[in-house]
């Protein structure tokens, strides 16, 4: 298992002692999902926060329509779970599904809690993750809110270029809240504007 990512991330943010290491690399499992996958499915327990080793998944919501919402992308590097169900213990709002063979390093809510008692440094590691990504998610709320399509399009394209390269396009549209037919015609008029 290549855990150098993982460790290279965290280490990023606190400094760790090698027993710190080693108790961390003790209590963390390695996964592969194929393409397709479930990590999480709506309705279960999150029981892992994943790490993004290599891969590409998508976080969704599926209303009582069927229609599925693309609510993030997770690539290397990048977490991945249903955040509210992996601390509450309680039932996913969200599936985690793999768009290309995935694989993981993962810590289960026990693991986790273990960790934070054994290795301190961890949990305010984890607090700067999670602080980080809440304000990535109010400024994507005030985007949705405040820019039209066309620029919420834009801004994902540069912001994100990885990611637009590797996930299909119906994906993108249900991320930005547009139809695929809907970003072809933004693309075309952007094709156009050039």
């Amino acid at each position: 298992m290549n855990t150098k990512p993982f460790l290279d991330y965290i280490l990023r943010y606190v400094d760790l002692t090698p027993e710190e290491i080693n108790l961390l690399l003790d209590n963390i499992s390695h996964r592969s999902y194929l393409k397709g996958q479930y990590i999480v499915q709506q309705g279960d327990i999150c029981r892992f926060e994943s790490f993004v080793v290599n891969g590409c998944v998508k976080t969704f919501y599926v209303d009582d329509d069927g229609q599925e919402h693309v609510v993030l992308f997770a690539i290397e590097n990048w977490w991945a779970a249903d955040l509210g169900s992996f601390l509450s213990q309680e039932p996913a709002d969200y599936n985690v599904q793999c768009i290309e063979n995935t694989e993981v390093i993962q810590f289960s809510f026990e693991q986790l809690e273990m960790l934070y008692q054994n290795i301190p440094k961890l949990e305010r590691f984890f607090r700067i993750i999670i602080q980080n990504a809440f304000v990535a998610s109010q400024r994507r709320v005030i985007k949705n809110f405040s820019l039209p399509a066309k620029e919420r399009y834009i801004e994902f394209k540069s912001r994100y270029p990885q990611i637009e390269q590797r996930v299909p396009q119906y994906l993108i549209a249900s991320y930005l809240g547009v139809t695929k037919e809907f970003l072809s015609k933004i693309k075309s008029q952007l094709l156009q504007d050039q």
